[in-house]
C-alpha cells in the first residue's frame, strides 16, 4: 500500500527521479495486476489480434456437449445444471484464467512479499551494503515483477490448453471454457477425428466440473492449496544476487537478460520452499494425484460410450503431452505447489480404480462428498482405508 512507503528505506531517496520511482512501485500492493494482464495478453497471443471462434464451431461444441452430458450425469449422478460451454480464444481464455486464480495468486504475492525482518536487515547491511541496497530496490519491484511473472505463467499456460480443468484448480466461473484451436490443431496434430478429440475434452471439462462441484472436496482441494501458497517464506538475498549480476550488456540484447531472469521463479522472486511448505508437499501431491486420477478414470468410462474405440487412443496422446514437463509446467509446480508427474497421476487412477471395484464407479461421488473426502497419504496406497474412514 502506497501509506505503507518508508521514505528512509528508499535507497535512491537522494535522487528525485528514482524516488518518484520508488514511491509508485511502493503503491502497487502484493502484485501489480495491469502488469499481469498485460503479459499475459502478450504471451497469449503475442500482441497480435486472434479471429473469434467461427460460429459454426460453437454450434459443433454444443450439440456435442448434449451428447456427453448424459452420459456423465449418468456414471457420475450429477444432478445440477451444467455451466454453458463456451469456446474462447487463447487470450480470452488468459484473461478469465487470470481473473479466476487472482484469490490464490494474491495469497502467494502476500506470503512471498513479507517483508524481511530489522536483524535480517541489519545483518545483510553489515556484510554487504551494496547487496543490502539491492535487496531493498528488489521488494520496491516485486509486486511488478510478481505481476509479469504470473502473468506470462498464465498466457503460455493458454498456448497449450484444452479447457480450463488442464490444470486442477477450482475455480467460480459460470461457464466451461474451452479453446476449439488448440483441440483441433491437437486432433489434426495425431491424426485423431476432430469430432471425437472433442468429445474427450468436454468430458474432461463436464467431469472436472462435476467433481470440484461437490463442496467438501471443493473446500478441502482449495484449502490445501492455498496453506501452500501460503506457505512461502522469502529469501531477501536471492533476488538481489540476481539482479547485481544481471548482465544487460550480453550480445546488446538486455530483453533477452531480462527474459532470462523471468525464466526461474525460485530467482525471480525468492521463492524458496519453507520448511512448513516441504513438511505439507506430500498430502497436497496426494490430493492432486487423487483429483487427476478421478478426472481421468471417468473421463475413460465416458470416452468409452461416447467414442468407442479410439478412446484410449487419444487418452494415451493427451496424457503423454501432460507428463511432457515444459519449463512452464515447472514453474506452475514451483508456485502452486502442483506436481503432474507420470507417476503421481498413474498412483491417482490405480486409487480410483481400486475404490470403484470396492463400492462401484457410482458411488465415487458421494465419496468425495464426505467430510475430508481427499486420502491421507497412508489411505493413497490403501483405497480400502479410505473407504472404511469416509463411511463410519
Amino acid at each position: 500500500m502506497a501509506d505503507d512507503f518508508d521514505p528512509a528505506s528508499n535507497p535512491f531517496g537522494n535522487l528525485p527521479m528514482f524516488g518518484d520511482l520508488a514511491k509508485a512501485l511502493a503503491g502497487q500492493g502484493p502484485l501489480n495486476w495491469d502488469a499481469a494482464r498485460q503479459f499475459a495478453a502478450l504471451a497469449s497471443a503475442g500482441g497480435a489480434s486472434e479471429p473469434n471462434v467461427d460460429p459454426t464451431v460453437r454450434i459443433a461444441l454444443e450439440n456435442l456437449a448434449r451428447i456427453v452430458e448424459m452420459h456423465v450425469r449418468e456414471i457420475t449422478g450429477f444432478e445440477a445444471a451444467f455451466p454453458e460451454i463456451t469456446p474462447v480464444t487463447k487470450s480470452v481464455w488468459a484473461h478469465r484464467t487470470l481473473e479466476a486464480y487472482r484469490p490464490l495468486f494474491t495469497e502467494m504475492a502476500t506470503s512471498l512479499g513479507r517483508k524481511p525482518t530489522g536483524a535480517e536487515i541489519d545483518e545483510l547491511s553489515q556484510a554487504d551494503p551494496m547487496m543490502a541496497m539491492m535487496a531493498n530496490l528488489s521488494q520496491m519491484m516485486q509486486p511488478a515483477m510478481m505481476g509479469m511473472a504470473v502473468g506470462s505463467m498464465v498466457g503460455r499456460m493458454a498456448l497449450r490448453t484444452f479447457g480450463q480443468y488442464d490444470l486442477p484448480i477450482p475455480r467460480s466461473d459460470h461457464a466451461i471454457l474451452v479453446v476449439p484451436a488448440t483441440i483441433d490443431q491437437f486432433a489434426t496434430e495425431w491424426s485423431l477425428p476432430v469430432d471425437e478429440m472433442r468429445l474427450w475434452v468436454l468430458a474432461q471439462e463436464m467431469i472436472g466440473h462435476t467433481l470440484f462441484s461437490i463442496p467438501a472436496l471443493r473446500d478441502q482441494f482449495t484449502a490445501l492449496v492455498r496453506r501452500y501458497v501460503g506457505g512461502f517464506r522469502p529469501d531477501p538475498n536471492a533476488v538481489a544476487e540476481q539482479l547485481s549480476q544481471l548482465d544487460m550488456s550480453d550480445a546488446g540484447d538486455p530483453t533477452q537478460a531480462m527474459q532470462q531472469l523471468l525464466s526461474d521463479p525460485a530467482l525471480l522472486l525468492g521463492a524458496v520452499q519453507s520448511p512448513e511448505q516441504a513438511a505439507h508437499a506430500p498430502q497436497l501431491d496426494v490430493a492432486v494425484a487423487t483429483v487427476v486420477g478421478a478426472v481421468d478414470y471417468l473421463v475413460d468410462s465416458v470416452a468409452a460410450r461416447v467414442i468407442g474405440g479410439d478412446a484410449l487412443r487419444i487418452a494415451e496422446a493427451v496424457r503423454r503431452r501432460r507428463v511432457e514437463t515444459s519449463p512452464d509446467d515447472l514453474f506452475v509446480q514451483r508456485l502452486l505447489g502442483l506436481r503432474l508427474t507420470q507417476d503421481q497421476v498413474q498412483r491417482g487412477k490405480t486409487f480410483t480404480a481400486g475404490a470403484a471395484d470396492r463400492v462401484g464407479e457410482g458411488r465415487l461421488t458421494e465419496l468425495f462428498a464426505k467430510p475430508n473426502p481427499l486420502p491421507t497419504p497412508a489411505e493413497f496406497d490403501a483405497p480400502g482405508l479410505w473407504i472404511a474412514r469416509l463411511e463410519l
